[in-house]
């Protein structure tokens, strides 16, 4: 497996542009080499592998990074909702909250915006697409939701992939409006979930611990909102009320250190997305953009 570039076009600059992998030469180690593959397999999958680390993370010492980190990677410190200083550990900057302002919310009934930070791949009908991050190669309902049943509701829908890198902002929030129901967590491994994996073996997605939320929008009919977690990620923590209205854009809640994932899923008919991440998911591009940021309007 070739060691390439992973590529994503950025909406805000209308460029195409390489990512910054955080840890690239383990990553690609452990999912292009065997020998890494086999420690994955072994070692890394495992809850407690992640829990180790997170562990590490959240000792004082750990806060030695951030400062570093900030550097290395230009993020953007006035958008922190405290000082940069504040923060006692790397755990606490990693899933730091931001100022209100920072992260405008689209505006609209109709409109639906993008759950959290990070590159997202869309696809309009998930029963034609050609596979997700690799032509050939993709999942089914069943598979990320884990009940046959609630897969039906949904076929032919669309989804959307958004994946976070540990560079990103790790709240992720409501992408529309509506009563959520109670969370459903769904036990699973540990994976990578960035390209470098997913190019392998996109089945990770479904493989990994994953939690379900059901959304009713009086817009959108049921949206599935779905957090998966991936390798070094410590937890999935949520904040919202189940069965208490939540307006586009609340939070929802945060991962603890790691990448990770939200997988959206309309119900057919209910969304379009907007041209350029139409666009970019038909070119199997993920496209960069923010939360609070227009994905859609109701179809």
């Amino acid at each position: 497996m070739s060691a390439a570039p992973i590529r994503y076009f950025n909406r805000y600059q209308q460029t195409i542009e390489t990512e910054r992998v955080y840890g690239e030469g383990w990553l690609r180690f452990a999912y292009e080499n065997p020998a890494g593959r086999f420690f994955v397999w072994l070692v890394a999958r495992r809850a407690f592998f992640s829990q180790w680390y997170g562990h590490k993370m959240r000792q004082s010492e750990s806060a030695l990074r951030i400062l570093p980190f900030i550097a290395t990677y230009n993020i953007d410190v006035d958008e922190f909702a405290k000082s940069a200083f504040d923060y006692k550990t790397f755990n606490e900057f990693f899933y730091r909250a931001l100022k209100p302002e920072a992260r405008p919310i689209a505006a609209g009934d109709n409109v639906a915006v993008f759950p959290a930070d990070g590159r997202h791949l869309a696809f309009p009908n998930v029963d034609a697409a050609d596979g997700f991050y690799v032509k050939g190669f993709k999942f089914t309902m069943g598979d990320l939701l884990g009940e046959d049943a609630l897969a039906r509701t949904f076929a032919g829908g669309a989804m959307l992939i958004s994946r976070l890198c540990p560079v990103d902002y790790h709240r992720f929030h409501f992408p529309v409006s509506g009563l959520p129901g109670e969370s459903r967590l769904i036990n699973g491994w540990l994976y990578s979930v960035s390209p470098v994996a997913l190019s392998r073996q996109v089945r990770y997605l479904v493989e990994n611990k994953r939690v379900v939320t059901l959304v009713e929008s009086p817009q959108f009919g049921t949206v599935a909102v779905v957090e998966v977690g991936a390798t070094n990620v410590g937890s999935i923590q949520q904040s919202f009320v189940p069965g208490r209205p939540v307006q586009k854009g609340d939070e929802k809640g945060l991962f603890a250190f790691g990448g990770s994932c939200v997988i959206t899923v309309f119900q057919r008919g209910k969304i379009w997305f907007d041209a350029d991440v139409i666009n970019s998911g038909e070119q199997h591009l993920e496209i960069y953009a923010k939360m609070g940021d227009r994905l859609g309007v109701r179809a």
